[in-house]
This record gives C-alpha cells, structure tokens and sequence, in this order.
C-alpha cells in the first residue's frame, strides 16, 4: 500500500506513534523516526521496522522542524509522506499566571507551529509532484477540553484550521492533507487514576478508550492515497463520545 514511499512520523518513539511508524512500515514504506525523549525505544524500533534512520529534536525550539525536514531529506533522498503526531499536553490554568503563559507558549510551538512548519517545508519541495500528510489533532479542537487546558484545545483548533486552509490550497497539485481528531487513546496521556479513568470511559458510548493501533491503521490508509477525495477532511476517532 506504501511500497517505495518514504514517510516521516514525528513523535514516533511511543504511543500512536510508534504504531503508525510500524503500520507504514508493515504496508511497504521506509520510516523516518523523530523523537524527542526515549531514545532507547526509538533506536529498538528503528531495528525492528528497518526504519532509515531516527532523528532527535525538540520540536518546542523555534527552527527545530525546519532543522527534521532538511535532515530527513538527507537519509532519505526524498520524502513522500508525513505523520504530524508529535504533541504536547500542558495545564494552562486561570489562577496561575506563570504556568498559563509557558503552557500555552510551549503547545502553540509544538502542537501548531512545528506540524505547519512541516507542512510548509514538504508543500514547497513537492511542488507539483504531490504527497500526503496525516496531522494528528484531537477532539478536544471541537468539543473543547478541561477547565486547565484551553491552551491545548486551541492549539489543536489551529491546527485543524490550517490543514484544511492548506488542503484546499495544494490538492490541485495533490497535495493530499488530513486531519484525526481522536478522543482519548489508550497512551501515557489517557488518564490513569480509577476515579478519572472511570469518567473518562463513562463519557465513551463505545465503552472505551480507542487503541493507539486504531489511529495508526487509519493513518496508514489516508497516506496510501486510496481516497485521496477525502483531502481536507476531518476524521473524529473517538468512540462516538463527541460528533458533529
């Protein structure tokens, strides 16, 4: 399905991840890896899908994607595809001035800025050759989040706008772009607390959080180009606990 595509996952050493890296690599792609921590596991899965290699970064540091597309470029050659999935979840709460401020800094760079800067990097070296992108937002640009994240909602809110400014802007040089927009999803970010698990599952009409495996199946699918009508969508993946 993604024989002799090249395809970059951002935030690929855990979580979704890490099985989108594995999903693309089982349907025929070369993976790049970015990772910021947990090395260890990036180099074991570098091994286990013979990926072309890992690149660390910190994408909260202004230039660092821009600095991942230009080293991607040179393992690979050429990249076709891109996974978005790297994020960061952060307390932005009212009361406190200081957490306020660096929560919202920290996951407008890493959840906005770095994902666009990407995009951007990708779109221009495509040109009219064409290639897909897979951001992975959250429910949360919809339906909104808790009282301490706002920061976190808006910042998968502008992503969800600029993915669709730009899938409306480049399909005519099929630039395919997509965008998931998953509920909670059974990673170190889902809750873990019985209290807050169980509210959490009690919100979800299909009785549970949704597996990392499923979010990497479906952007596997989207990045093979079978649908490639479906640029500019939305796709909510989350056990029909919020639909528009």
């Amino acid at each position: 399905m993604l024989k002799d595509k090249t395809v970059l996952v951002t935030g690929a050493s855990r979580g979704v991840g890490k099985e989108t890296a594995r999903a693309c690599a089982k349907a025929g792609a070369k993976v790049i890896l970015h990772f910021n921590v947990n090395q260890d596991e990036a180099v074991a899965l570098a091994k286990e899908i013979d990926a072309v290699g890992c690149i660390a970064a910190d994408l909260s540091q202004k230039g660092a994607a821009d600095r991942v597309w230009l080293k991607a470029k040179t393992m690979a050659g050429s990249v076709d595809a891109v996974v978005n999935n790297a994020g960061v979840y952060r307390e932005t709460p009212l009361h406190n001035a200081q957490s306020w401020e660096a929560g919202w800094a920290e996951q407008l760079q890493v959840n906005v800025m770095a994902p666009c800067e990407l995009m951007r990097n990708a779109i221009n070296d495509w040109g009219s050759s064409g290639g897909a992108i897979v951001n992975i937002a959250s429910r949360a640009a919809y339906r909104g989040d808790g009282p301490d994240h706002a920061g976190y909602a808006a910042s998968k809110g502008a992503l969800v706008a600029a993915s669709k400014t730009l899938a409306r802007a480049h399909a005519h040089n099929n630039v395919l772009i997509y965008t998931l927009t998953p509920g909670w999803i059974e990673t170190d970010m889902a809750p873990s607390r019985v209290e807050a698990r169980a509210a959490a599952v009690a919100d979800i009409p299909l009785g549970r959080v949704a597996q990392p495996q499923e979010i990497a199946a479906m952007a596997t699918f989207l990045l093979s180009g079978q649908c490639g009508s479906a640029t500019g969508s939305v796709i909510d993946i989350n056990g029909a606990s919020f639909m528009r």
